[in-house]
């Protein structure tokens, strides 16, 4: 019964964490879902620390202090445009873990097979626990601690290109080596080739060889993605930290590590499909490399962009009596999410309807708009999904785009041959009016030429965020 305690602190760990993911899923639950999440948290580490296999407390509890003061000064000092590239980056210390704790396995597992030749003495909780395990047993180890060290190896450069892409420290278009997809395919063969010859007791060089090839797959697949798929690629990375640490979880014995890590993993993994699906993308498509769409000559763009004042802005929304407003990641780094609901309230005290549209991959983590308005107080119930919104563009008087490209560019429903071709957008379009905010005159992040700016009905608001509209909040008491 010395594990009662342990097992009993699991479970209850393990039901927090999931009522925590259930609870992210709504706006309303949110908050209370992040204090399950941290509570399970504390349960798990206390009943780690003080479990039957607990060992080296004194230099654990100061590495859980270090990481703690790290965590703290991350959250206080990081800035919400910058949660993407965050996310990705704490991805990457998940998939360097299961590295290294495949690597321990590893010399656990020769340290005990040597010490059993020489009849000596062994120590270390993990090195008991390996010498109790069957010849079946420690094949079934080595299967775990190479799959781990592979899922671990491809999410940790994968993780670091993915947040250099969306920091700007990586160029964010799509690029590959001479070869493309053939190197991929003859890292990802040489991995399993390397695999089999290290289960097969060929030596521990074939678990390095097989981590660099790992490490170049991650690099080299997340490097063949453009930055309108940045979305996507941090969701499967998410999916792929949660493998890696289920991983862990079976080469360790930890129950909890494999519970939280399948949970990671699925809802990781159903969330990239999710988004892929409102690209109208193949899951398969995007993670190799290719946003998809023709391979042709674009359209051209004909017109000119018109710009226009904060008088005319604010002019038509007195007029208006339905608007839609629609942010983007351009809201983000101005940090403007506050003039938009101030706007917002002021519009709606005078009788008019506002609603927000949210686009599933607008931003550049999924639920970015989401959280950005809740931290502004707007209302929950007039911030809707593409899917209830889109159908009431054309009874609509004013659409406002604040710091969108892609999500409201019709190029995807027009042009064949655009990389997006086919991805389901929000067409704002068909509303009386289009005002977008935006900085200057550049096609974005994904660098993709917009013809909504050149439409008759389209005016262009151009300037920071939050300065235009605090502009237009001095127009509209």
């Amino acid at each position: 019964m010395e594990n009662a305690f342990t097992i009993a602190a699991y479970v209850v760990a393990a039901i927090l964490f999931i009522l925590s993911l259930g609870g992210l899923s709504g706006q309303e639950s949110a908050k209370r879902a992040v204090w399950y999440g941290i509570v399970g948290m504390a349960i798990a580490v206390l009943a780690t620390l003080i479990g039957p296999g607990a060992g080296l407390s004194g230099a654990s509890i100061v590495l859980i202090a270090l990481g703690a003061a790290v965590g703290y000064q991350l959250a206080t000092k990081v800035q919400m445009t910058q949660m993407p590239e965050l996310v990705a980056i704490m991805h990457s210390l998940v998939g360097l873990a299961a590295v290294f704790v495949g690597f321990n396995a590893d010399l656990t597992i020769n340290m005990v097979s040597a010490a059993k030749e020489a009849g000596d003495a062994l120590d270390g909780t993990f090195a008991l626990l390996v010498a109790k395990k069957t010849p079946v047993e420690i094949g079934i180890l080595r299967v775990e601690l190479v799959l781990g060290v592979w899922i671990g190896a491809v999410t940790f450069t994968g993780s670091v290109i993915a947040y250099g892409k969306l920091a700007g420290k990586v160029n964010s278009a799509a690029k590959q080596l001479p070869g493309g997809h053939m190197l991929n395919a003859a890292a990802a063969a040489l991995s399993v080739v390397l695999m089999i010859a290290y289960l097969g007791g060929a030596g521990s060089w074939t678990l390095l060889l097989l981590t660099a090839a790992a490490l170049f797959i991650g690099y080299h697949l997340i490097m063949g993605i453009g930055g309108a798929d940045m979305p996507v690629v941090v969701s499967m990375l998410n999916s792929y930290s949660g493998w890696a640490a289920a991983a862990i979880g079976f080469s360790l014995g930890n129950d909890l590590l494999i519970v939280v890590g399948a949970l990671v993993g699925s809802s990781g993994a159903i969330l990239s499909y999710i988004m892929c699906k409102a690209m109208n993308r193949a899951f398969v498509s995007v993670i190799l490399g290719g946003f998809g769409g023709g391979g042709g000559e674009q359209m051209a763009v004909e017109g000119e962009q018109i710009a226009i004042d904060a008088d005319g802005v604010a002019s038509a929304l007195e007029e208006a009596d339905s608007i839609i407003i629609i942010p983007g990641y351009g809201m983000a780094v101005a940090q403007a999410q506050q003039n938009v609901a101030e706007l917002t309230r002021r519009l709606r005290a005078r009788g008019k309807e506002v609603r927000f549209a949210i686009h599933p991959v607008a931003g550049r983590l999924p639920g970015h708009m989401n959280v950005l308005l809740a931290e502004a107080k707007v209302p929950y119930d007039i911030v809707l999904e593409m899917d209830e919104i889109n159908e009431d563009f054309p009874d609509t008087d004013v659409a406002i785009v604040i710091g969108s490209n892609d999500i409201v560019n019709p190029a995807a429903q027009d042009d064949p041959n655009s990389p997006i071709a086919g991805m389901p957008v929000l067409e704002c379009w068909k509303a009386k009016q289009v005002f977008v905010s935006k900085r200057g005159k550049g096609t974005g992040y994904s660098g993709i030429e917009n013809p909504l700016f050149f439409k008759d009905n389209t005016r262009m608001f151009y300037g920071d965020a939050k300065a235009s509209l605090g502009e237009l909040l001095n127009r509209i008491s």
